[in-house]
């Protein structure tokens, strides 16, 4: 059996830094994990890349090839990429042992994550080869900046787990370049009323009622969650590893312990 993350989530979220920071850490902890590029428009990398999709396919050829935009192009590539799961792809996962740990560093176009099936083409391809797999969303935690933004993250995050029907594990990220803190814990334990209160200060009357229905269904069901990510803290890195690996259940039968994270713990 395999793990796996998928690592998804709008661009300019910080996920390559993300997995950069996550192999850093797991190097030091003297523990292996291969990082994937599933981005075909992807350039520079701080991490060694343990497979490539643009040894397969790259943006700038289906660009110029099949005279695509960028974003159109990029579909092209991800598409090209499910054609080829059982070549290559399959190919390139036999050379991981059954119990390696793999990261996907994915593009970040959202409708690959909200309707076009690639990305869930994909999980099943995994799941289909043993692997235990969970998707890391990341949003940026300076797109927090009011209520109707949450929701709005809320929802986008929403739709992924929806759509990829996985283990999910919601990230926000680059809290070190958060100023107001506070403003931000709010919504990592958000009062429901507190937020009903300000969405309907701020909007028509008309909207009220989708207002409550909005946050009873993040309220009531604990649908969805964010977990602060602090690379400057390597406390925060290891409490939202211990998180994935729990929902992939990895290393279940070492005897591990997890203490509760606290944001303001500053260890190194």
């Amino acid at each position: 059996m395999g793990y796996a993350q998928l690592v998804i989530g709008p661009a300019g979220s910080g996920k390559s830094t993300y997995c950069s920071s996550l192999y850093r850490h797991c190097e030091t902890m003297r523990r292996t994990v291969h990082i994937v590029n599933l981005d075909p428009a992807a350039e520079d990398f701080d991490y060694p890349v343990a497979v490539d999709i643009r040894e397969l396919i790259s943006l700038d050829d289906a660009m110029e090839q099949l005279g695509l935009g960028p974003n159109g192009g990029l579909i092209y590539c991800l598409e090209h990429l499910e054609e080829n799961l059982d070549d290559w792809l399959a190919d390139e996962l036999e050379n991981f042992m059954d119990d390696d740990y793999l990261v996907f560093d994915c593009p970040g176009q959202i409708e690959l994550f909200s309707h076009v099936p690639v990305l869930r083409n994909f999980v099943d391809h995994l799941k289909r080869k043993n692997f235990n797999v969970c998707a890391v969303y990341l949003l940026d935690s300076q797109f927090m900046t009011d209520v109707t933004k949450f929701i709005s993250g809320c929802m986008a995050s929403l739709s992924a787990m929806v759509q990829l029907e996985l283990p999910h594990v919601n990230i926000l990220s680059k809290m070190d370049l958060v100023k107001n803190k506070k403003d931000i814990e709010d919504y990592l334990n958000p009062d429901s009323r507190v937020l009903l209160s300000e969405l309907n200060a701020n909007m028509a009357p008309q909207f009220e009622k989708l207002n409550k229905a909005l946050l009873e269904m993040v309220d009531d069901y604990n649908m969805v969650s964010f977990v602060p990510l602090d690379l400057r803290k390597e406390s925060s890195i290891r409490y939202i590893l211990s998180q994935i690996d729990y929902s992939i259940q990895y290393g279940e039968d070492a005897d591990v312990k997890v203490r509760d994270y606290d944001p303001e713990d500053n260890d190194d």
